[in-house]
């Protein structure tokens, strides 16, 4: 199957203005596919819109959006049929984090995380998976996360979102097989994105990959075609994806939270991140 060809294509991307989300829509743009640029913060997405179309001759069409409101699939869909464009892909990156133990946390950040994450993710897709599969050369694109793999003590909710995710677009991958729509699960590991820029500093020990590097692992899966519904950026991550399957569930679980709690090395990480954790959406 041939590499995907994004010229003459148009593909939203949400979560545009920084992280993963821009390094997609530099990515996209470069390979000549018009984009669609959604997230809150209008000046970076008119920033990015400006830059995109002076480097690589595209149409950059910026949406300011917030993603933790109700019905935010059938709002977006009306933004880009009022401009006039016809949506052959779509990356859904938005998406924010809190850390700390459950019974501590914001019952209305929580609310609002599962919003960005879950439920908005699944309206936007509805609300242009029959166009996109209409068009049947284009790219529906789901980033979930490391933390999809394993229950993730005082992350429970973002893990379990993430989980969700995965799930979710295996799901859409089987359905879509036969449509040349190419669908992917995409799970990056620790990023240097503004998600831990919010954490106090050096509070998740690990090897940092860059948002390009995560990118540029999803683009390739793509290209080789609809081979595989999900893919985890970087080997250490892989080999730390599968290695699930060797143990119990009680013991998973276990392991997982004793990571968790080795890799923060300050003890006020976990309510900092409840408290300020976010990401473009």
């Amino acid at each position: 199957m041939p590499p995907v060809d994004f010229t003459s294509q148009t593909t939203i991307v949400t979560g545009a203005s920084s992280g993963i989300g821009a390094a997609f829509a530099r990515a996209l743009a470069k390979r000549g596919s018009d984009v669609v640029l959604v997230a809150r913060r209008l000046d970076r997405l008119q920033g990015l819109a400006n830059e995109l179309e002076r480097e690589h001759g595209v149409r950059a069409t910026p949406i300011a959006l917030d993603l933790s409101g109700r019905g935010a699939g059938q709002v977006l869909a009306g933004e880009v049929a009022a401009r006039g464009l016809t949506v052959t892909g779509l990356v859904n990156n938005a998406g924010f984090g809190t850390d700390g133990p459950f019974h501590e946390e914001d019952p209305a950040r929580l609310q609002d995380e599962i919003a960005v994450d879950v439920a908005n993710l699944v309206d936007i897709s509805r609300a242009f998976i029959e166009p996109l599969r209409l068009a049947g050369r284009g790219i529906l694109v789901n980033v979930a996360s490391m933390a999809a793999y394993a229950p993730a003590p005082d992350m429970a909710v973002y893990a379990a979102c993430k989980a969700f995710v995965l799930s979710f677009t295996e799901a859409l991958w089987y359905e879509s097989r036969s449509s040349g729509l190419r669908v992917l699960s995409l799970a990056p590991g620790l990023t240097r994105t503004e998600f831990f820029d919010d954490l106090a500093s050096g509070a998740y020990n690990g090897s940092y990959q860059t948002p390009e590097q995560v990118v540029d692992t999803g683009l390739r899966s793509l290209d080789r075609g609809n081979r595989q519904p999900s893919v985890v950026s970087g080997r250490v991550n892989t080999i730390a994806a599968g290695a699930g399957r060797f143990f119990t569930r009680r013991r998973g679980v276990i392991i997982s939270g004793q990571f968790g709690a080795r890799s923060r090395n300050a003890p006020a990480a976990a309510p900092a991140l409840a408290a300020r954790g976010r990401a473009d959406r």
